[in-house]
């Protein structure tokens, strides 16, 4: 298994525990202690790479997915009694998708000169 296909199967996990995350009901949220916006910004960062490592010749798709799956599960809040969509809260995910998809697409441009080299014997 190569590092693109673990980084994809990752990114695909990831992508279920942020939908359960933001549409379960608030009691049952996962949080990690800190403010909410760096655990978002943070979660959506991490998607974004995750995927952009994964599927590295897609951007588009990539692209699609993240911010598509931001704004989607924003406006899905909207429909459970105990959760509310914000403007602010989809900001803030959207600013950490982007940043994570740069940083994704940085790293795989690196990927194939890391990989020529990883049979150099010194």
């Amino acid at each position: 298994m190569n590092f693109r296909r673990i980084a994809s199967l990752l990114a695909w996990l990831l992508f279920g525990v942020i939908a359960y995350s933001t549409l379960s009901p608030i009691g049952m949220r996962p949080h990690i202690g800190t403010w909410v916006h760096v655990e978002r910004f943070g979660a959506f960062g991490l998607l974004g790479f995750l995927f952009m490592i994964g599927y590295p010749g897609r951007l588009p798709f990539v692209v699609a997915i993240v911010l598509g799956t931001a704004v989607g599960f924003e406006l899905l809040q909207m429909l459970s009694m105990d959760r509310h969509a914000r403007l602010g809260d989809l900001a803030v995910k959207l600013a950490g998708g982007a940043c994570g998809i740069a940083a994704g697409w940085l790293m795989a441009r690196r990927l194939p000169r890391i990989n020529q080299n990883s049979n150099y014997p010194g």
